[in-house]
């Protein structure tokens, strides 16, 4: 984790959709802070402070500080409702860590070295990206910002698997316990 993200939040009493759109009127976001064998606590956020928060990529995947004044909670993002047609976030949904419960977070993949890889450089291959991101599990602690995938001593028409990804400590690829069947395509020079 590069980035500590923070939030501030007031606890919220009134529910429904009348006071959801009263909120939303007044620049604030209904979310719901769940999980971690608590109660789920309904919650307001501050539009402004959200929207800019969520122009960084790796807010979507790293650990959120919930501030609530006199007291803190490690989430992570969940689900975001947006407005069909503004630019308004209309409800985000929390879950609690655990820094002992290992979890499972879809973080992207960034692509490096591939104006420099000779299947494109000096034989005119061309990268074609299949997946953008993968779903990793690991412990609060291990979490990544991103996973790099070297495109650097791919040839020309070979494939990058998921089983070809230099994982940092800690973390796995669920999906590749499922069997080779769920080993997926990453990226392929053609």
């Amino acid at each position: 984790m590069s980035k500590k993200y923070s939030l501030q939040a007031e606890a919220r009493d009134l529910q429904g959709k009348g006071a959801s759109r009263r909120l939303r009127r007044e620049n604030g976001v209904p979310a719901v802070i769940y999980g971690g064998g608590s109660d789920p606590q309904s919650i307001t956020l501050k539009h402004n402070e959200l929207i800019r928060n969520l122009e960084e990529e790796a807010f979507y995947s790293q650990i959120i500080t919930v501030d609530f004044g006199d007291k803190k909670e490690l989430v992570i993002l969940r689900d975001l409702q947006r407005h069909p047609a503004k630019a308004i976030i209309m409800h985000a949904d929390l879950q609690r860590i655990e820094e002992d419960h290992e979890l499972q977070v879809n973080v992207s993949l960034h692509y490096i070295n591939e104006e420099l890889a000779p299947a494109i450089k000096i034989h005119g291959g061309k990268v074609s990206r299949v997946m953008n991101e993968v779903l990793i599990a690991c412990l609060p602690k291990d979490l990544p910002e991103y996973i790099e995938v070297d495109m650097m001593n791919v040839e020309k028409g070979a494939i990058v698997h998921m089983s070809d990804l230099k994982l940092p400590e800690g973390v796995t690829l669920p999906q590749l316990a499922l069997g080779e069947d769920h080993d997926q395509a990453l990226a392929a020079i053609h």
